[in-house]
């Protein structure tokens, strides 16, 4: 059984990526490569580092987050649905008591706009 049977493509990409790099760097091989295999492989540290993963020498562990198992039976949520009568009586509701907080802002006359906007000419 190969080490590669229990890791992704993305795991081996990986630890083939991290230990090339190790052996680029002049990190001692985990096992006796001949020398003719190693000039076959032109010194290439990723094909070192594949020949070390599948040789099941090099100490790596992957840690995996697994999603905890949930006991509860989920239920689908249910939107609760109003007739239009409903929304017209809501819609009342709420609109008597903007009025009797006494939220509503007069509506502005046109008119008076003019004679603001006059005074603040006459006043610079």
């Amino acid at each position: 059984m190969s080490m590669l049977d229990g890791f992704t493509k993305y795991e081996v990409a990986r630890i083939l990526g991290a230990r090339a790099l190790q052996i680029s760097m002049n990190a001692p091989l985990l096992i006796k490569i001949e020398k003719a295999d190693l000039e076959r492989v032109n010194y290439d540290a990723i094909k070192i580092a594949e020949i070390e993963l599948n040789s099941d020498v090099l100490p790596i562990s992957i840690k995996r987050p697994f999603p905890t198992k949930k006991e509860d039976r989920l239920k689908r949520a249910r939107g609760v649905r109003i007739s239009d009568q409903g929304i017209e009586n809501i819609e009342m509701k709420e609109e008597s008591e903007i009025v009797e907080s006494g939220e509503i802002m007069e509506l502005s006359n046109p008119e008076d706009e003019s004679d603001d906007f006059e005074e603040s000419e006459s006043g610079e």
